[in-house]
């Protein structure tokens, strides 16, 4: 007999999921988005699952009284079979939805092969008989959906809401015509991009610096498409949700000194996973080919002898402090660009006094920390005192914040405003205006 698909609601429900393995963590990974409260039980939870927020984790075995008060719904995931169906039966016994893995007849309802493109969920099931058949035909559907389908249906949306008590007055088939006008505008607009790499490929893709709609097209296309993502820190959780059910994903996120995996091991991360066949997205930050290690990605894969590509993405050395008003250059105030990195390996105790001599404007990466010794060793430079700074901190930084002063009160001024990594730190007359809409507009600029 078929299954009947719901859509339903998931924000808030309490789900319990029994496992702490592999299979378990990709439930997860497929639930969490939708909002569910989770639980897992499993007197050995692996690393990655234990490292997913919004979870409750309980290392111990599964308990009967682990369905008191009774969830919303089960996941049996469990590596020992006989513990499963055990659950599975309770489970039917209390009338709780309950999900076997590997076992089609235990289940009471099943895991779709998923199609997301933000207000689109397409659910695939062949009622257990295949999940190879259901992740075929999701590629296919996935293949032939044009790049910007999410932003055509907000759109679409917006259109619908802006018509209101116009489009009531009108008759159903007039209604039905509007939207298929409507459909086939936002469509053709939504214009078909080159094919991704070929199978085996690596694409070092910049994400940008601010939310999901800063990533390139030719990014989102490739994302939407890949068997697995390699991410960072700073990345908007939505880009994750372009990524098919089914792809891998594995977080190597640094900052501040906190890494989870050392660039070495990312190199050979990728080479592994660009072997086995299939596109692999390395999901970076602003853009790969500044500060971002992106060089020596490339150099790894090009001795493996695998194919790549780079995509640009939006670097927050140009973008976070636009968002405050700062434009690096201006005509008639700084003509040229200097973007410096504070942070170095293996120089516990640079010298930025070497950087008063540049003209136009500097802008340091990485450098809230050393704010103090970059200030001090540019007045001592040659830089006047007086010499407007500033430090932003935007883009996905998780606490936003955007400080002015002399270049000799900077650090001072920041660290009053509690401004927290990453932040962008930028010296020279540019850093005296702000040309976000309102502001009062500056002297001598027009």
């Amino acid at each position: 007999m078929a299954w009947f698909p719901f859509f339903i609601q998931l924000e808030g429900a309490r789900g319990l999921l029994v496992g702490g393995g592999r299979v378990a963590c990709r439930k997860a990974e497929k639930l969490l988005p939708f909002g569910a409260r989770l639980t897992v039980v499993a007197p050995e939870i692996c690393a990655e699952l234990a490292g997913m927020a919004g979870l409750t984790l309980c290392r111990r075995p599964f308990a009967d009284s682990d369905l008191v008060p009774a969830p919303d719904f089960v996941i049996a995931a469990a590596g020992d079979r006989a513990l499963n169906r055990r659950i599975a039966a309770l489970c039917k016994a209390r009338r709780i939805l309950v999900n076997v893995v590997d076992d089609p007849a235990g289940c009471g309802f099943y895991f779709p092969a998923l199609v997301q493109r933000g207000r689109l969920t397409v659910g695939i099931s062949t009622g257990g008989a295949s999940p190879t058949a259901a992740a075929w035909l999701r590629r296919r559907l996935e293949a032939e959906l044009p790049p910007g389908f999410a932003r055509v249906l907000d759109r679409l949306a917006a259109r619908r809401a802006a018509r209101g008590e116009t489009a009531a007055a009108l008759s159903e088939p007039e209604r039905a015509e509007q939207a298929r006008r409507d459909f086939a505008a936002e469509m053709a607009a939504a214009a078909p991009l080159p094919a991704p790499p070929a199978a085996g490929a690596v694409a070092l893709v910049g994400a940008g610096c601010g939310t999901a709609e800063w990533i390139t097209v030719r990014g989102l296309r490739l994302l939407q498409q890949c068997r697995a993502v390699v991410y960072d820190d700073l990345i908007d959780p939505a880009l994750l949700d372009q990524v098919p059910a089914d792809a891998r994903r594995v977080y190597v996120g640094k900052r501040s000194g906190r890494q989870a995996m050392p660039q070495a091991e990312i190199n050979d991360l990728l080479v592994r996973l660009g072997r086995r066949g299939g596109l692999v997205v390395r999901l970076k930050g602003g853009d790969p080919y500044l500060f971002g290690r992106g060089g020596e990605e490339a150099l790894a894969l090009q001795r493996a002898g695998l194919a790549y590509e780079v995509v640009p993405g939006v670097s927050s050395a140009l973008a976070v402090p636009g968002q405050a008003g700062i434009p690096v250059t201006q005509r008639g105030v700084s003509r040229a660009l200097h973007i410096i990195t504070a942070h170095s390996a293996g120089d516990a105790s640079p010298d930025y006094r070497r950087y008063a001599a540049l003209e136009g404007t500097l802008v340091f990466l990485m450098g809230l920390q050393r704010l103090p010794r970059i200030a001090a060793d540019l007045i001592a430079g040659g830089l006047p005192a007086s010499t407007p700074a500033a430090v932003v901190s935007g883009g996905n930084a998780p606490c936003p914040a955007a400080v002015r002063a002399p270049l000799a009160d900077i650090a001072e001024a920041a660290r009053k405003a509690g401004v927290q990594p990453p932040a962008v730190i930028l010296v020279g007359e540019v850093a005296a205006l702000d040309l976000r809409p309102g502001a009062p507009l500056p002297d001598g600029l027009l």
